[in-house]
């Protein structure tokens, strides 16, 4: 059993999509990230950097204590190590994955979580602050462009964790000003993965 402390944001999407995909058993805790909920002390005992998603694995593989985990990437990566999905064990194909995966969190959800921020957060407007995340976030769609051009997923041939940890920030693409018809790979790419079973799934979790 899993259990999820979350919220239906992009970075809370990625785990219910592979837990979705997995078939894992889990739990939802909701944390109400606009309450303040996530400040509370017996949260930041699970993530002492009071972000969502968290988790607590209460059967790990090697038999012990429970695990608790938080950031998304990493919180991805055990998931994918401990049921052998998602996750390549062909070192190429890993490398490539793991590379993807560590774009997405270092890069491709910062720079669109700031060009939600300026767009549609901040108390007053700020035109640099505004066009300077809008362009960032154009080249990293035409850098994932430019990837899914040659494959059908990141990393190859196959559907893995770095798939599901970008396709939830490119759900929002409407409020960072992307017309994903500039961006065709990636469009094409999109619709594949929102029709999956366990991508309509993990959304109507959200409702």
């Amino acid at each position: 059993m899993i259990d999820l402390y979350y919220a239906p944001t992009p970075n809370g999407h990625k785990i219910t999509l592979f837990l979705e995909e997995a078939g894992l058993s889990y739990r939802i805790h909701r944390i109400n990230i606009n309450a303040g909920e996530q400040f509370s002390p017996d949260f930041l005992s699970i993530s002492p950097n009071n972000k969502i998603p968290a988790i607590i694995d209460q059967n790990p593989v090697d038999g012990g204590t429970p695990i608790s985990l938080f950031e998304s990437g990493e919180i991805l990566l055990y998931l994918a190590e401990k049921t052998s999905k998602f996750l390549s064990k062909e070192l190429r194909e890993r490398a490539a994955t793991l590379q993807w995966l560590f774009w997405q969190v270092a890069g491709f959800g910062p720079m669109l979580g700031q060009n939600h921020h300026f767009n549609h957060y901040a108390p007053q407007p700020v035109p640099y602050a505004i066009e300077r995340y809008q362009a960032e976030t154009k080249r990293l769609y035409s850098v994932l462009d430019q990837e899914l051009q040659k494959h059908p997923y990141l990393g190859g041939d196959l559907y893995s964790i770095a798939d599901i940890a970008t396709y939830p920030w490119v759900v929002s693409h409407p409020r960072q000003r992307i017309d994903l018809a500039d961006y065709p790979a990636v469009c094409n790419w999109f619709e594949r993965i929102k029709n999956r079973p366990a991508t309509k799934r993990a959304y109507n979790l959200s409702n």
